[in-house]
This record gives structure tokens, C-alpha cells and sequence, in this order.
């Protein structure tokens, strides 16, 4: 619950100091992403924020992650629903969806080093007239995801650790690019099922019922996204976060 005078609704007045409820976005099990890598004695990764503007510079739902034990996390759990939040502000409250792991490989966009990306320009303009997409469309994922790189809407803008120093790790992206039109679809939500070695996922297809049922649901902005980062230098893995739209 948070209790704060500085989040409200937009073209509404502010909240006042009753608590708001922080609503559940993200759980990732270790079991389901192997290849992220969890602090010692967790297992589980919760992000969960208070869906409401807030004035700090990005007019953003305020998130915390916390890194948890699972067996600890349900032996202390409470039961029943958690409780909802009285007001939210619609563009920051997820529906109900599930993780279905795929693997990508990707590469940087906007943080492609500028002297490579001339070098490739010609390559890039081939590319989009022979498949008719751009480097954009199939290098960087844009769906919401764990590890790769941002998918920025805005210039880059990554953060150094504030206790060393050292520039943060991507850990994960929530975005409001799903299903992308149609690309970089889950195996699961493809449509005809197609061979994966035969389709690359940036050309895959689905249902159109399937796409208004996919992803989380929120808009966040003009297609941006909350992209969160830790420093694994530091002790206890701290984290931040950006926003762009």
C-alpha cells in the first residue's frame, strides 16, 4: 500500500493520503528463465507497482522490485485476494496474463554504436527491400521481455549505480508494444503453427483473436515501456528504473 500526496490521476485531483494498493506486474520464477540470473537464496523475481501518475520526473506508475524466496514468500503468505486499488489510473493496470518463454537473440537499436550503423546502412536499406522490414523491426525485440537490450522509444538513457558507480544491467523491459503487430510472438501463440527453424519469429502470425488477448493489456504511454536495471557489483542488487513514451 502507498500513501502519498504526490500520485494522482491525470485531469483529476490528487489522491489524497488513503493508502492505494500496488498491484502484482511481473513474477518470474527461476525455474522459467534459466538464463537470468537470481541473489543467492531467491528464486523468485516480483515487480509490483502503484497504478497512478506520479510527479518524479517521468509521470509514471512508481514500481518496486523485490528478489524473494518462494518457499519462504508462500509459507508467509496471506490468504485470499490481495486487496484492489480503490482508484488506478487504467494505463497502468495490467490484465491477467501468463509467461510463455521463448527464447530470442537480439541486437542493439538505438544503442548501435553510430560508426557501425553507417557502416551497415546499405546492408539495413537491402534488407528492407528484399523482406520489406527494417533493422528496427527485427533486431531488437519489443515486446516485453527479460535480459536483451531496451527497447528504447527515446534516446538511451542508462543509469549508472548509485552506490559504485558502474553502469546498470538491462534486467527486464515491460512494455506497451504487444503483440507488436504480429511479431516476435511466443511459439505458443503462433498461427498456423510453423516450423521455428522455417519462420523466423520476427514473421510469425497469429489469430486476430489470439492478438487481443495477448500481453498485459496497458497502454504506457505512446507505445513506450518501464525498463528496469541492477547493479550485481553493489551489495543487495539494487535497481532502478526509466520510463519513456
Amino acid at each position: 500500500m502507498r500513501a502519498e500526496p504526490g500520485h494522482y490521476k491525470p485531469l483529476s485531483a490528487p489522491v489524497g493520503p488513503e493508502p492505494v494498493a500496488m498491484v502484482p506486474v511481473v513474477q518470474l520464477y527461476a525455474r522459467n528463465v534459466p538464463g537470468l540470473v537470481f541473489p543467492a537464496g531467491t528464486d523468485l523475481l516480483q515487480i509490483l507497482w502503484c497504478p497512478l501518475v506520479h510527479e518524479d520526473g517521468r509521470y509514471a506508475a512508481h514500481p518496486r522490485l523485490h528478489w524473494r524466496n518462494s518457499a519462504l514468500t508462500a509459507a508467509s503468505a496471506a490468504a485470499g485476494e490481495p486487496p484492489p486499488s480503490h482508484t488506478v489510473e487504467e494505463d497502468y493496470l495490467p490484465r491477467p496474463c501468463t509467461v510463455s518463454p521463448t527464447p530470442a537473440v537480439e541486437y542493439p537499436n538505438w544503442d548501435l554504436p553510430e560508426e557501425l550503423s553507417e557502416l551497415l546502412d546499405e546492408r539495413f536499406e537491402d534488407m528492407k527491400e528484399e523482406l520489406g522490414y527494417d533493422y528496427y523491426d527485427v533486431a531488437t525485440t519489443q515486446q516485453s521481455k527479460v535480459g536483451g537490450y531496451p527497447g528504447w522509444a527515446q534516446p538511451p538513457d542508462w543509469p549508472d549505480c548509485a552506490g559504485c558507480g558502474t553502469r546498470m544491467e538491462h534486467l527486464l523491459s515491460v512494455t506497451a508494444s504487444e503483440p507488436g503487430g504480429g511479431r516476435w510472438l511466443p511459439l505458443d501463440d503462433r498461427y498456423p503453427r510453423q516450423d521455428e527453424d522455417a519462420t523466423p519469429s520476427w514473421r510469425a502470425e497469429a489469430e486476430p483473436g489470439t492478438l487481443d488477448a495477448f500481453g498485459h493489456g496497458m497502454a504506457l504511454g505512446d507505445l513506450g515501456g518501464m525498463y528496469f536495471f541492477v547493479c550485481r557489483v553493489y551489495p543487495d542488487t539494487p535497481f532502478t528504473h526509466r520510463y519513456d513514451c
